[in-house]
């Protein structure tokens, strides 16, 4: 959900699209007049704000430039009926998120909408991560035994590779941990990083948050949604618990992994992505491919380069130092 302002001299379309916005599930507030509309910003400045271009009070150009510098936290959506190449580029350049050549279909308004609360989502995702992932390695990854510096140096070892990493160990051992780790030391630290646990979601659902869908792909899908892999693109992708993947999605995945492609649910059209793929289990895939419940061609995809974590009970001498640390905490 976001907190929407819309500025238009007409006041019947700010009207139209207040209820149709709210009707999508955001907050929305109007007002005819951009000064009025600044104040507002000024107050309590909106998630986005979408402004016609011309109105005769102030122009929709020098009513970005104010509220950027104002909120440079507020993204703008430009409304005109008098498109050009020339228009574009001015808002784009002054800083614009995007502009909508009227007459628009409401959809295509809501759509943008969604792709900003998308990236405003990641942003305060990263910025978190960001914070978390500020203290060192040894510091976050307690204990100095020696199965626990061997995990350690295998992390190290990834500094500068691209390799898919399958992290096996027993539930509560660490496993997204050693993923954030190794996102954080490689050249991909910066970028996303997007968790997501098989065993957590339906299997109905998982395959749209893996890989998307298209708006009308199946009953409810009233609008368009990027997947992890899409929004992971450019950093990492963690899938914890991958031996619980059901079989017809470990075979997309498979050719995920083979054309760095995905197919959205209801597109025909490929989408590239770039990731660097972390997975994790706590079961024996061994076991699971002789059951024939996890493919053997996934399994030496993604155990590219493994990572075994002990439990604690066979490195009972960090318990004392484990203790310590999060007595620290409270």
């Amino acid at each position: 959900m976001a907190e929407i302002l819309i500025v238009d001299d007409e006041d019947k379309i700010c009207k139209l699209l207040r209820a149709e916005i709210e009707d999508a599930g955001h907050r929305a507030d109007s007002t005819t007049r951009p000064t009025e509309a600044l104040a507002r910003i000024k107050n309590n400045p909106p998630d986005i704000l979408i402004t016609d271009l011309r109105m005769p009070e102030m122009d929709g150009i020098t009513l970005l430039k104010k509220a950027r510098n104002i909120s440079d936290a507020t993204d703008v959506i430009i409304m005109t009926a008098y498109a050009t190449v020339e228009t574009a580029l001015e808002t784009m350049k002054e800083g614009a998120y995007d502009y909508i050549i009227k007459p628009f279909k409401t959809e295509k308004l809501l759509y943008m909408i969604e792709r900003i609360v998308e990236k405003h989502r990641l942003e305060m995702e990263n910025q978190g991560l960001r914070s978390y992932l500020s203290r060192t390695l040894d510091e976050e990854m307690v204990g100095q035994s020696p199965a626990i510096q061997n995990v350690k140096k295998l992390i190290a070892d990834l500094k500068n590779s691209d390799a898919t990493v399958l992290v096996r160990g027993e539930s509560g051992t660490g496993k997204e941990l050693v993923a954030r780790a190794i996102h954080k030391s490689s050249q991909r630290t910066g970028r996303a990083f997007l968790a997501l646990n098989c065993a957590a979601i339906p299997e109905g659902l998982l395959e749209s948050e893996l890989f998307g869908h298209e708006r009308g792909a199946f009953t409810g899908a009233a609008r368009k949604k990027l997947g992890h892999f899409q929004l992971a693109s450019g950093g990492t992708l963690f899938l914890d618990e991958i031996g619980d993947l059901p079989l017809p999605l470990q075979a997309k995945l498979l050719r995920v992994l083979e054309n760095q492609q995905i197919h959205p649910l209801g597109s025909e059209k490929a989408v590239n992505i770039n990731i660097r793929l972390i997975t994790a289990t706590h079961r024996a895939l061994e076991d699971e491919i002789k059951k024939d419940a996890f493919r053997e061609d996934l399994y030496y995809r993604i155990n590219v380069f493994p990572i075994f974590l002990p439990s604690l009970r066979e490195r009972r001498e960090d318990i004392t130092e484990i203790a310590t640390h999060f007595l620290e905490q409270v």
